[in-house]
């Protein structure tokens, strides 16, 4: 019955209307509890006559689980009871919980009883039932397999008898073994067997809704006796017997107590610890000898190892695998060759210190792996064995040559002994060196070290490289030997990186000497040449111009420029160029338009690639004929341009008769051929030759107008004056008649810097571009 702690709320509030004695208003009651899935069931939910006379009539309503079940009949029986009727034509849950409500109203719900049902299946039948007699428990165990889930509650109960031949007939039945809830074993104890009589076993499944029996198995059971796993071990080579060969394991294995006085057979099984590596199996393993020497094996592999015994030769099971042992088969004595180099610091005449490095190289796939290495020098007469110099890991050793010694002996070892010795010479320095060293940077993870092979022929090299300066590191260079003699290089692969410089050194090997070590220096990958040099103007005129520049110094390791290519490009994007040998430092570009303007920079290409150097901006002049008559011969026009940081006001020397500038580029406008070398300032001058000599000051390129000067001069402009007439004497001597005077401006004071001056004769000759109207 449902009580008031069970009631079901599912729309606003609980229904308290009804009597006290709510519990046994109403009950539900089942068809069968428990039915086949699938299968139909049907209930009823009943009401008592003094629950049943609420008015209005309520209605009863179903539900499984949680989803409402329609269907349900509804009467008033003979006793005033009210009954509802519900059947439910697949039951498709294991397990669900079916619910009996009183519905008032539309919405008011009130539970009144719920039952809980079961469905499955009956047992299935169990297979695969087999026993053994352990001899550890004393105790015939037997085991199976279920079968599917029935989704039902299910008992497993072991059956047997004792009989005799076939089992045909029944003797006397053994108590029967209930195995655990999901247990798949029972066991059935010793002292409910015979020795050797025949029993009879069978299993029983039973639940619910049925019963199902396995086939029955009739066996004597010491026939089925099981043994314990043997415990497998290793065997040490004893200290004074010989070495096991190559690829070999000693094994012994111990039995179980319980089986000891048994004869039985045994069987190995092993495998590498590799990928995907299949069992290979050893059987029969001898009865009597409790050892095994297992051959065949992959040396220094380690090997996963297992072992099994069965009763034999009488009937019986074999027993389970015995846990596993990992060992390593016998190593082979390293088979390598020991390629040598070193070094030497003389401590004092008569002691030298070495440090050796050497690197292995194994002569067979499967040498042994190597342990350790062993320098010892050469035995002498009264020593008797070789002095030990060094036992170590490592791949290089430092040690103190005894006196006179000249060679020591490398060995490498492991447990399965040492490999033949390497001598090592120390020989002295004597042999002729290589010819044409060079090296090439093949990709960016390589570079070719090459050389000529020198006379006599070596009978190889070593080669050592790293990184080259700025920061070295002697500590950790790589190197190798190469025991051609006759090969013209070979090719560094070994930790080289893009974008290094590494610092190569190469040593030849004679019969009896070594030759000099030689250095070079080479980059593994090089970027495009790092620096240009910068253009300079060095002359310029109406229709050509002379730039030049110094030539950058060899970098170390950087490959050698292979050409210039000078680019001039004018006002209109017209563009011009030329390709100049590296040993030129200079160049005149021709045929420049006059009052042009033109950019011109500087590539320098290497086997690397290309740079350019910064811009230079040059502005040609437009020059009147200078030849005319009646004017002054000129003998030179210094073309000034300001530095980007313009100085403060110049300042005059009344005394010195200079002016005073700032540091200016220099520039300058030749007449005639522009090969010819300027002439020098005379200190004397003929008055039927004068000179006039003028300054412009300013940038062409600038938007500011320019100031033009005139300096002092020792040499007379005009033949008969006094020299260095002020700015406004030269003025007055060209526009007005001899010996009338013009009263200077208030502005012309200074005999240096002053405004433009257009009827100056050697202004009338210049005109620079874009400020034609001055």
């Amino acid at each position: 019955m449902a009580g008031l702690a069970t009631w079901s709320l599912t729309a606003a509030a609980l229904i308290t209307l009804l009597p006290a004695s709510l519990e046994e208003c109403g009950h539900i009651s089942l068809s069968d509890p428990v039915v086949r899935l699938g299968n139909p069931i049907t209930a009823s939910c009943i009401i008592s006559w003094n629950c049943s006379h609420l008015k209005p009539e309520p209605e009863i309503l179903w539900k499984l689980e949680s989803e409402h079940q329609p269907g349900g009949t509804q009467r008033r029986l003979p006793d005033g009871t009210l009954q509802s009727n519900i059947t439910l034509p697949h039951l498709n849950h294991t397990r669900a919980r079916l619910s009996c409500y009183l519905q008032w109203g539309s919405s008011y719900l009130q539970i009144l009883d719920q039952a809980e049902l079961q469905a499955g299946y009956p047992p299935p039948t169990p297979y695969n039932l087999s026993c053994h007699m352990n001899l550890t428990a004393s105790s015939l165990i037997c085991q199976w397999e279920p079968g599917p889930d029935p989704h039902l509650p299910t008992n497993f109960t072991l059956k047997s008898f004792k009989s005799r031949g076939k089992c045909q007939t029944q003797e006397k039945p053994i108590p029967d073994c209930v195995a655990e809830a999901r247990q798949n074993h029972c066991s059935i104890p010793r002292k409910h067997l015979t020795l050797y009589q025949t029993i009879g076993v069978w299993l029983q499944a039973e639940n619910t809704l049925g019963t199902s029996l396995s086939p029955q198995l009739c066996f004597d059971p010491m026939d089925l006796v099981k043994l314990q796993p043997p415990i497998l071990r290793a065997l040490e080579p004893s200290p004074g017997g010989a070495p096991a060969l190559p690829g070999c394991l000693w094994l012994s294995w111990e039995t179980h107590n319980s089986s000891w006085f048994m004869r039985k057979k045994c069987e190995l099984r092993y495998q590498p610890r590799l990928a995907e590596a299949n069992w290979a199996l050893v059987t029969p393993l001898p009865s009597k000898s409790l050892h095994h020497e297992l051959c065949g094996l992959l040396p220094a592999t380690a090997y996963i190892l297992q072992m099994r015994c069965v009763r034999w030769p009488l009937p019986g099971h074999w027993s389970d695998w015995s846990p596993s042992l990992e060992r390593n088969a016998t190593e082979r004595a390293p088979n390598v060759r020991l390629d040598t180099r070193w070094r030497q610091r003389q401590l004092d005449p008569r002691t030298v210190e070495v440090q050796l490095f050497w690197k292995p190289r194994l002569l067979e796939e499967d040498s042994g792996q190597i342990q350790g290495y062993l320098v010892s020098g050469r035995p002498s007469a009264q020593a008797g064995a070789a002095p030990l110099l060094c036992n170590t890991a490592a791949l290089n050793c430092t040690f103190r040559l005894p006196p006179e010694a000249r060679e020591v002996a490398l060995v490498a070892y492991n447990t399965g002994g040492t490999s033949q010795p390497t001598p090592v010479v120390f020989m002295e320095s004597r042999g002729p060196p290589l010819a044409r060293l060079h090296a090439v940077a093949r990709d960016p993870h390589s570079i070719w070290v090459g050389w000529e092979p020198s006379r006599p022929r070596p009978q190889g090299y070593v080669i050592e490289w790293g990184l080259g300066p700025p920061s070295p590191n002697p500590s950790n260079r790589n190197w190798r030997v190469e025991h051609n003699g006759s090969i013209p290089g070979t090719l560094l692969q070994e930790d080289i990186k893009p974008f290094e410089l590494y610092e190569i050194t190469v040593k030849a090997l004679y019969q009896d000497a070594t030759g000099p070590s030689q250095n070079i220096y080479a980059y593994s990958q090089e970027k495009d040449p790092p620096r240009v040099p910068e253009l300079h103007l060095k002359h310029i005129a109406k229709t050509w111009a002379q730039l030049e520049w110094v030539p950058e110094a060899p970098e170390l390791g950087k490959s050698p420029l292979t050409h210039y290519t000078i680019f001039w490009t004018n006002a209109q994007n017209r563009s011009f160029s030329a390709v100049l040998n590296t040993s030129v430092s200079d160049v005149i570009l021709h045929d420049l338009e006059p009052a042009s303007l033109y950019h011109v920079h500087l590539m320098a290409t290497s086997r690397a690639g290309a740079a350019n150097s910064t811009g230079l901006t040059l502005e040609t002049f437009q020059l009147p004929s200078l030849w005319e008559p009646g004017m002054h011969p000129i003998a030179k026009i210094t073309v000034l341009e300001e530095d980007e940081k313009k100085p403060g006001p110049w300042e005059t020397s009344d005394s010195s008769g200079t002016c005073s500038l700032p540091t200016l580029v220099q520039a300058y406008v030749l007449q005639g051929d522009p090969r010819e070398v300027c002439p020098q300032t005379q200190t004397q001058s003929s008055t039927n030759d004068p000179v006039l000599y003028g300054q412009v000051l300013g940038s062409p390129t600038s938007p500011g107008p320019e100031d033009y000067i005139r300096c002092n001069s020792t040499q007379p402009l005009l033949g008969g004056l006094t020299p260095s007439p002020k700015s406004y004497e030269n003025l007055w001597f060209q526009n007005s008649p001899l010996g009338v005077q013009v009263p200077p401006s208030p502005s012309q004071d200074d005999d240096c810097v002053f405004g433009p001056l257009f009827d100056f004769p050697l202004l009338q000759g210049l005109r620079v571009h874009g400020v034609e109207g001055m």
